[in-house]
């Protein structure tokens, strides 16, 4: 209302003005001095918005989550857990012995086939020895082909029988070896679901480890600002249940959620950062010096709860161009997404400002100079 008030006392002192050098100087000047009220707009100044490099970073929220979680199950069955040696939170090196399953009776069958295996090569020794002797005799005249080829059989099927013990041997040993349950790799556990004297199934998970203990943030990061995110940017994370901690991106995941609009980056943390897997944290991606678009900042306003500045186009007319706007530089501020660089803005006297309005672009201290006593400032 109060923009409507000053144009109309605006328009009627120029219209009274210009009927007052009609009545003096003829109608010739009169008309004149009307067009001339009419095509008068508001008095604002004006500045170009410029591309410049800034440091520039990008805020996202998410989840913590591991770097690598590892499941650890049972790879024999039906045996009892005779031992367990860790707990949640312990960190384990690879190899580490986890739990122990009982193991006697393959320690028995261990034992059985290890007697297999010892008279097996006995027979193989004595058929290896027999098909040496028939070869002799053969050469000599004194053994038919029909006995040398019964000694080579026999040889033959002795050696088969000493390598099936051998392969029942091995897998017993195989299946002794899993009865010690160990670390795959190095790194905490986090989770455990099994406790002595509990039967373990082949295939049930035991453990759950985070490999090397390696932590990261899974940040949610809009896909206008996902395409200036690069692996290895340095990140600074807090949160509400730690004290803050550095990382750098890892990687930036190739799809954006189609219902969000969002992208993961993914933030390896540094060790000792205090969190945990589940927690929420937010971080802050330092992305350098990044082109960006900036404008006074009084140069922005709201209209409907929206940002945005006022553009000079054709015939001085403004338009209002809503913006998203960035980190704040003293008087200047970046413009994110809705302005191109070397684009006019309207600074001083936007405020008064509608859609469409044309206006008469003046020096900053031509502006001052000529506002009224009680024009409100920005």
């Amino acid at each position: 209302m109060a923009n409507i008030v000053q144009k109309s006392l605006a328009g009627a002192a120029m219209v009274s003005l210009a009927l007052t050098l009609a009545a003096c100087g003829g109608d010739e000047a009169g008309k004149k001095a009307a067009t001339a009220a009419q095509g008068a707009g508001q008095t604002v100044t004006a500045a170009t918005a410029v591309l410049v490099n800034q440091p520039r970073t990008v805020t996202a929220s998410g989840t913590v989550s591991a770097w690598e979680e590892v499941p650890v199950g049972a790879e024999t069955g039906g045996l009892t857990a005779i031992a367990v040696y860790v707990d949640e939170g312990t960190y384990v090196r690879q190899g580490q012995l986890l739990v122990k399953l009982n193991d006697a009776v393959l320690q028995a069958q261990l034992r059985q086939q290890q007697a297999g295996v010892a008279s097996a090569e006995a027979n193989a020794a004595r058929e290896d020895a027999a098909l040496v002797r028939a070869e002799e005799l053969r050469g000599r005249g004194f053994l038919s082909q029909a006995s040398l080829d019964t000694a080579i059989a026999n040889q033959r099927s002795a050696r088969a029988q000493l390598s099936s013990a051998q392969a029942a041997l091995s897998e017993t040993r195989t299946r002794l070896d899993q009865t010690s349950i160990r670390a795959p790799v190095a790194g905490m556990i986090s989770s455990r679901s099994v406790t002595r004297g509990q039967i373990v199934q082949p295939g049930s998970e035991l453990f759950r480890m985070v490999r090397d203990g390696r932590l990261e943030l899974d940040a949610e990061i809009p896909e206008a600002e996902l395409r200036m995110v690069r692996a290895g940017m340095s990140a600074t994370i807090v949160s509400d249940q730690a004290a803050g901690a550095t990382g750098s991106v890892r990687i930036v995941t190739p799809e954006v959620n189609a219902q969000t609009r969002l992208g993961i980056a993914r933030i390896s943390l540094s060790p000792g950062s205090g969190l945990r897997p589940g927690m929420f944290a937010r971080a802050t991606i330092d992305l350098g010096a990044q082109p960006a678009v900036v404008v006074p900042s009084d140069a922005v306003i709201f209209r409907e709860g929206k940002a945005g500045v006022y553009t000079i186009g054709a015939r001085n007319a403004v338009h209002f161009n809503p913006i998203t706007t960035g980190v704040r530089n003293g008087t200047q501020v970046q413009v994110v997404s809705g302005l191109e660089a070397n684009r006019q803005v309207v600074v001083q006297g936007a405020g008064f400002l509608g859609e469409g309005d044309v206006v008469t672009v003046v020096p900053a201290r031509a502006a001052r100079a000529a506002a009224p006593a009680g024009t409100p400032g920005r």
